[in-house]
């Protein structure tokens, strides 16, 4: 099989709904999310302008899932093109001196654990000639940012350890900084902040489409 094939971890709205849509033309999609229902809504939108997906309703937490869905890329399509990885856990604001012990360990297990498992299972399936794509959201450091920022901290140097790693081997791994966008996690932090100031995620995703060459 000579299809293109794009990995989405966190598919189902925001950035990487939009990256999902933006790749399908050019790309057999599999979708990874929690939300079954947002995930089909997604294959509805891909399936109306004549392409094609693959839904994998899972958690990216859970490594027995994930052990399976790779498994199941490679028999399959024997490798991925690309991995998109979007999948975040926002948790709500708070100051350091306050932390939350489940808000904080969920962050440590969906922002951090989860890539630590992911990269050993995905790089195998993208090779040499693959590309991996990371998307930084730099918050360390910042008041009542604690939990989100640290851990998006850490996903984030694991990435660039791997990009440094790979630099002359491949695949190619990009960490990338798009603008922000009207999602969940940004609602979270700044509710009732108005979408019509910020990105949108279809024009971001086009931005990374390009500058990527993914078209």
């Amino acid at each position: 099989m000579t299809e293109k094939t794009a990995l989405i971890t966190g598919a189902s709205r925001g950035l990487g709904a939009a990256l999902a849509e933006a790749l399908a033309p050019t790309h057999h999609i599999i979708a990874v999310a929690r939300t079954t229902g947002a995930l089909e809504e997604l294959d509805d939108r891909i399936q109306a302008k004549g392409h094609s997906a693959t839904l994998a309703p899972m958690d990216i937490t859970t490594e027995a899932a994930m052990a399976q869905l790779c498994r199941g890329i490679h028999d399959r399509w024997g490798k991925l093109d690309l991995w998109c990885h979007t999948a975040v856990h926002a948790a709500p604001l708070t100051p350091a001196s306050h932390l939350d012990m489940k808000d904080w360990q969920k962050s440590i297990e969906v922002n951090v654990t989860a890539m630590g498992r992911l990269i050993p299972f995905i790089a195998p399936l993208l090779g040499t000639e693959g590309q991996a794509v990371f998307f930084d959201d730099p918050r360390a450091g910042q008041k009542f940012f604690a939990s989100y920022g640290a851990t998006k901290a850490a996903q984030i140097a694991l990435a660039r350890s791997w990009q440094a790693e790979t630099e002359s081997t491949g695949p190619r791994v990009h960490v990338l900084e798009p603008a922000q966008m009207p999602s969940g996690t940004r609602a979270r932090f700044f509710p009732g902040q108005e979408a019509e100031l910020l990105a949108r995620p279809r024009d971001e995703a086009a931005k990374v489409v390009a500058a990527l060459n993914l078209g």
